[in-house]
Formats: structure tokens, C-alpha cells, sequence
């Protein structure tokens, strides 16, 4: 292990910045992968090992005291390459490195980072969605935001940003995980939580039990039960869309039940003429697809928890004026 992680070991007498980076720890971590499956406090000790860390420095924690620093900056090279490919998890909180990842430490890297997963289409597919809204397209590490030229609110921005997307893509990593039934569940957490199914026994009771062709379930758009939502899920793998087909089926049901209102909802996304068929029709049918319904599942907190809240504060200037 030595000699595979020479990117970090200059650090190991040197105590001013003991805990490099998280693109510094790209490479160490997928060669600790490539030995076989391995998870993050084991990677986070081998590391503290070969970097002759402390035991206070190996307790160091973020500012907000939720995580250990050492531990939050390999979570963060672990989620990068599994967005590039070169790792993969086989099972909850497991990974390894995956065939792209032995790929790449065969070209014999001096140090892997951002710029190098850029090279790497699905990396930079991802890479591109979770920064073309930021002010900044910094990573989440400080040591990188301090560098940037933007104000520090637009770093706080481009940062939360990251973040979301970093969650948002966790979230639907752990739908895939799951079983069909759980699929539902979380479309029925969603619509309680947004206002729909009048109460979340109603809802449960309906959703999922309907067996129309075409329909998954159906849930009130109101309290008082006065109209009704029709619904149906599909949970695909990212890289197989809805097409036309799947939808029609679906208005076709809609048009057989009477119905007026239609929800799709996917983990995929949807294809180009499915989207364009629903334009034109009479019902009032919307597409959620994965991207979308992990951006409802984050605003109106269905499956994710507040980590921490930041209270930024400014100048009174009122309380300053010479009025006063």
C-alpha cells in the first residue's frame, strides 16, 4: 500500500495540513477498492495509517460536528468515482472498484481528481447538471471554495448546489435498491406531503391496489374526495426512458375509468415524442421523471432529513441610520 499511494504519503511528517483533500484521496481510495470490497471507516483507517495521523487528528470533525473530516472527505472521492464509474457498490454502504476502476489504475495514474473524471462521459453528464445553476462551479471540499474568486455567498450557493445534486443522486440510487412496493410508498409519502390523498391512510389504501390496466393506483386530489388522481409508476434503471408507447397505454386507461387527471411518475426520464404526446392531449397528464420527483422528494422532505442550517446574518442598516 505504500508504494500505491504516493500522492499522500509526503503528507505523513508533515503535520501542518495532516488530512489532504478529497481529490487528493481519489486515487489511495480506489486502490484500496481495487484490493476488494471495503467500506468507509476501513478505507478511512488505512488512510490515517499510511498518513500516521493522531488520534486526535483522526477525530477531527467537521464545523458542524456531525461527521468526522477525514471520514466526509472519502465519502466524497467515494461518490465522485461511483458517479464516474469507477467504483460500485454491491451493497448498502459497500464498495469496491469496478472494472473501469482497475482500468484506470492499470494506465498508472500519478493522482486522480475532478478534472480527471471529466474525461469520463457519465461523470461529466452529472457533473454538468449539478453545477450549470451555481454561481460557481466549485466542489463541496473549503479548502477548494476559499481559492475561488466568487464572494463568499456565491460559494455558499455553488456549494449547496453540489450538495443537492449529490443527494438528490443518492435518493434514487436507494429507490433502485428497493422493491417495487417501496416505489409506491414513497409516491404515496410524496403526494401526502404535497397536499394531495387527503390522509395518509386513504391514500396508502388506495395507491397500489386499483389492478385497472394501465393504473397503479388512484388517490383524491382533495379532503372531501371531490376528484381524482390517477397513477402510474414505473421504476427503471437510468439508462431505459419511457417512451410513447408505455404513456398511451396509460391515457388510454385514463379515457376507459372517465378520468381527466393523470400522474406518470419514473425513475428514468421520459423520451422526446413521450413528452410531446402529452402536450396535445385533452386529460391533464404529468410526467415526473427521476430527476424531477428526487427535486419534489428533497423540497417537501420526503426521505431526507435537515443535516444542519446556516444562519447567515447582515448589517441592520436600519439600526444604524441617524434616525434612530
Amino acid at each position: 500500500m505504500a508504494g500505491d499511494t504516493a500522492a499522500v504519503s509526503s503528507r505523513v511528517n508533515h503535520h501542518a495540513m495532516p488530512i489532504p483533500d478529497y481529490q487528493t484521496l481519489m486515487l489511495p481510495v480506489l486502490k484500496i477498492a481495487a484490493r476488494g470490497e471495503t467500506r468507509v471507516p476501513i478505507a478511512s483507517a488505512e488512510i490515517a495509517d499510511l498518513l500516521g495521523l493522531t488520534e486526535e487528528e483522526r477525530a477531527e470533525m467537521l464545523p458542524s460536528g456531525k461527521q468526522r473530516l477525514l471520514h466526509n472527505r472519502i465519502h466524497w472521492a467515494k461518490f465522485y468515482m461511483t458517479k464516474a464509474g469507477l467504483l460500485e457498490s454491491p451493497s448498502r454502504g459497500v464498495f469496491r472498484a469496478s472494472q473501469s476502476g482497475h482500468s484506470m489504475l492499470a494506465s498508472g495514474p500519478k493522482s486522480i481528481g475532478v478534472d480527471t473524471l471529466k474525461t469520463i462521459p457519465a461523470f461529466m453528464q452529472f457533473y454538468s447538471a449539478s453545477t450549470e445553476d451555481a454561481a460557481s462551479p466549485e466542489t463541496p471540499d473549503t479548502t477548494a471554495a476559499t481559492s475561488s474568486f466568487a464572494t463568499p455567498e456565491e460559494q455558499i450557493d455553488a456549494a449547496f448546489t453540489v450538495l443537492n445534486a449529490a443527494l438528490r443522486a443518492d435518493l434514487l440510487g436507494r429507490i433502485l435498491e428497493q422493491t417495487p412496493s417501496f416505489f409506491e410508498r414513497v409516491i404515496v409519502e410524496l403526494l401526502v406531503a404535497m397536499g394531495y390523498g387527503g390522509s395518509h391512510e386513504d391514500a396508502a389504501k388506495r395507491l397500489g391496489k386499483s389492478g385497472d390496466g394501465g393504473i397503479d393506483g388512484v388517490i383524491d386530489e382533495d379532503r372531501l374526495g371531490l376528484d381524482r388522481i390517477y397513477v402510474q409508476a414505473k421504476r427503471y434503471a437510468s439508462h431505459l426512458n419511457v417512451g410513447r408507447p408505455e404513456v398511451q397505454g396509460f391515457v388510454g386507461s385514463l379515457v376507459g375509468l372517465g378520468a381527466s387527471k393523470g400522474v406518470f411518475v419514473t425513475t428514468s426520464s421520459f423520451s422526446g415524442h413521450a413528452l410531446e404526446y402529452v402536450r396535445g392531449l385533452q386529460q391533464r397528464v404529468i410526467l415526473i421523471d427521476g430527476t424531477r420527483l428526487t427535486e419534489l422528494m428533497v423540497e417537501f422532505g420526503v426521505g431526507v432529513r435537515v443535516s444542519r442550517v446556516i444562519e447567515v446574518k447582515r448589517l441592520d442598516e436600519d439600526f444604524f441610520s441617524d434616525e434612530m
